[in-house]
């Protein structure tokens, strides 16, 4: 393993992600190109989450692009793309893969709100549908269908991100619930920035219960259908998909529960409890 696997196989456990719980897993092979590509994504989102300032946001993202441009020409600079390098042709991973992680990010620099849910999905299809298209290529995809079981499943991960987050994110004045959904519940941006304290209508729980269970329904239809999509022949190769549907799915459940939580606390599962969720589908093959 080369000094920059090594760094991104670091970063990927240090961060607890449940991503690294499915990676567990993998051939050596295919886990460190998953990693790698995980690696790159966190850079990627990390230059909106951790750059306060606009201009410098959008530079690094320039400086990004270029950088991909320098991979595919055998230049890279950065650790995390020499690490990712090296397995590009073997999983069919193109530029286009990586400049659409990067254009979804510089969605979040040109907008904080979202109209509708087709806006949205726009959104989701960049940060998370793509990812999910590749993420399936370097499990071993054999059929073309696999495609969009990928890519529907990696936009069920992201509703489900946007659902665990809607706190964290109104602190950031971003709110990903599409606008017209929010004026039909009748819940105001305000209030969600607030994080459901201070001058609160006495209604605003009930009202953000309903929006928040409207918003579970659909993460958990999204996986239904991503599941119904997953060819028979692939289902062995895409267990680590499967482990992170499993494990997000869980957490939707515990959302369900107390959905208020979200706006003052990140929801999370244990690391024992996300190694079990995965370990089951490794073990038994079911969610």
């Amino acid at each position: 393993m080369s000094p920059e696997e090594q760094t991104v196989q670091q970063q990927v456990a240090a961060s607890g992600s449940s991503f690294y719980y499915a990676f567990l897993f993998l051939p050596a092979p295919r886990r460190s190109a998953i990693t790698a590509f995980y690696a790159f994504c966190r850079q990627i989102d990390d230059v909106v989450d951790e750059t306060t300032d606009l201009g410098v946001a959008q530079t690094k993202l320039e400086w990004w692009r270029a950088e991909v441009a320098r991979t595919f020409a055998g230049q890279a600079q950065h650790p995390v793309m020499r690490a990712l390098a090296p397995h590009l042709g073997i999983y069919g991973i193109e530029s286009r893969h990586l400049l659409a992680v990067i254009d979804g990010c510089q969605m979040d620099l040109d907008q904080s709100r979202y109209l509708d849910f087709a806006n949205l999905s726009t959104y989701c299809h960049l940060v998370a549908g793509i990812v999910g298209e590749v993420s399936a290529r370097i499990f071993g995809q054999t059929q073309e269908a696999t495609t969009a079981y990928a890519h529907t499943l990696g936009r069920a991960l992201q509703l489900t991100n946007i659902v665990r987050d809607v706190g964290e994110d109104a602190m950031r004045g971003r709110i990903y619930l599409p606008i017209n959904e929010l004026q039909q519940f009748n819940v105001k941006a305000h209030e969600l920035i607030k994080r459901g304290q201070g001058a609160v209508e006495p209604d605003f729980e009930a009202r953000f219960v309903a929006l928040m269970r409207f918003q579970i329904d659909r993460a958990q239809a999204t996986y239904d259908h991503a599941l119904s999509l997953l060819p028979a022949a692939d289902k062995r190769a895409q267990k680590p998909g499967l482990m992170m549907a499993s494990i997000y799915r869980t957490l939707l459940h515990e959302i369900a529960n107390d959905p208020v939580l979200v706006l003052t606390q990140r929801v999370s599962l244990t690391p024992l409890r996300k190694f079990w969720l995965a370990w089951k589908v490794q073990a038994l093959g079911r969610l």
